[in-house]
């Protein structure tokens, strides 16, 4: 099989924070040049260094499209002139509705960009605005509308549930609605309020739990009866519309790590740079941390990270890989129905599902 490498490059400036995030963001894009003249020379090393083909990009945020178009293609021309580009190229750009302009739609049309990821949330205004985001669905509608003019056949829509005040009618009636458009994946998540968000000093009036595993059940129902495949915990895609690049991640490939605070993984070693913007701007001491992955540590991040998927991990891969049976490691989990074995094949069953979080931090 062929060699598989990444490349993930970070962008971390938004127009605004919304009030559930915990994201390396930042909204002083007055500091944009300098950042990105220092991310074009971070990208223009490791293309040195790496001689390998690049099979998948990722540019995530922050919100790539709030750049000023010019900087946005200051980042998309360096990595197309300085690494070597796989001829299967999967090449995603993360966008907010309200932030394309038809300048960033003719940086795609005209790039080797691919797949548009939009952040939407929810379909319905008044739940956006709770969420503190700055656009309305009228607004996502329209980008679908120019991302499928210009081109693009792969398109991920964002969407959450178990928001304050929504009810789990909305919920569906947003996965009904995003079904209908012309998009090929689907990522679901449940809102996690997390310490240091708007969020977590509010008082806020949250689903139960039950009510969260129902609205998540109505998703694999919703999104499979519309020929969305569940192919991990919160993804969803058409055929041949799978997220290579979270695929990688998910198999422990290689994937080089560019900009602030953004993780790579080459040569079994995990790097991260500082999340520091103006220690990152000054271009010194830009990866703040190392750590050489041993043998146990890639069983656990095999199974943690596999087991995500809805395909399981093969047994026969894992033996190959660390000269033991899997189940050896699977025995760390000691709740019965947690797992479907199928041929060569182990997954987590529906109940799993359910309590992932649990599972996977036994074998941590």
């Amino acid at each position: 099989m062929k060699k598989q490498m990444g490349l993930y490059v970070h962008v971390p400036f938004c127009s605004s924070k919304c009030y559930y995030c915990d994201f390396l963001s930042a909204n002083n894009l007055q500091m944009a040049d300098s950042y990105v003249e220092t991310l074009l020379s971070e990208l223009k090393f490791y293309a040195t260094q790496i001689q390998t083909e690049i099979t998948t990009i990722f540019i995530g945020g922050g919100t790539p499209t709030v750049l000023p178009p010019l900087l946005l293609h200051k980042i998309v021309d360096c990595i197309q002139t300085n690494f070597k580009l796989s001829q299967n190229l999967e090449w995603s750009i993360e966008a907010n509705p309200a932030t394309i302009t038809p300048e960033h739609l003719k940086i795609i049309q005209n790039s080797k960009i691919n797949r548009v990821s939009i952040g939407l949330q929810s379909t319905h205004n008044h739940l956006l605005t709770k969420l503190g985001r700055i656009h309305t669905f009228n607004d996502w509608e329209n980008t679908i509308a120019s991302l499928v003019d210009i081109g693009i056949k792969h398109i991920n829509t964002d969407v959450m549930f178990a928001l304050p005040d929504q009810t789990i009618d909305e919920w569906e009636e947003t996965l009904q609605t995003i079904v209908s458009y012309n998009i090929d994946h689907v990522s679901a998540y449940a809102l996690i309020v997390e310490d240091g968000t708007p969020f977590a000093t509010q008082k806020l009036n949250l689903p139960t739990d039950e009510q969260d595993r129902e609205m998540y059940e109505i998703a694999k129902s919703v999104l499979r009866q519309n020929g969305f495949m569940q192919y991990e915990i919160s993804n969803w895609a058409k055929p041949n519309g799978e997220c290579r690049h979270n695929i990688l991640y998910w198999t422990l490939e290689p994937y080089i790590g560019a900009g602030l605070g953004a993780s790579g993984y080459l040569n079994k070693v995990r790097y991260t740079n500082t999340p520091n913007l103006k220690q990152y701007i000054s271009g010194q001491n830009i990866i703040e941390e190392k750590t050489q992955i041993t043998q146990q540590m890639s069983i656990e991040e095999f199974l943690f990270l596999g087991l995500r998927m809805t395909q399981g991990v093969s047994k026969r891969e894992f033996y190959n890989k660390f000269g033991q049976h899997i189940d050896t490691q699977l025995a760390k989990c000691n709740i019965d129905g947690v797992f479907v074995q199928n041929g060569d094949k182990v997954a987590l069953s529906d109940y799993g599902i359910n309590i992932s979080n649990k599972v996977f931090s036994m074998f941590i």
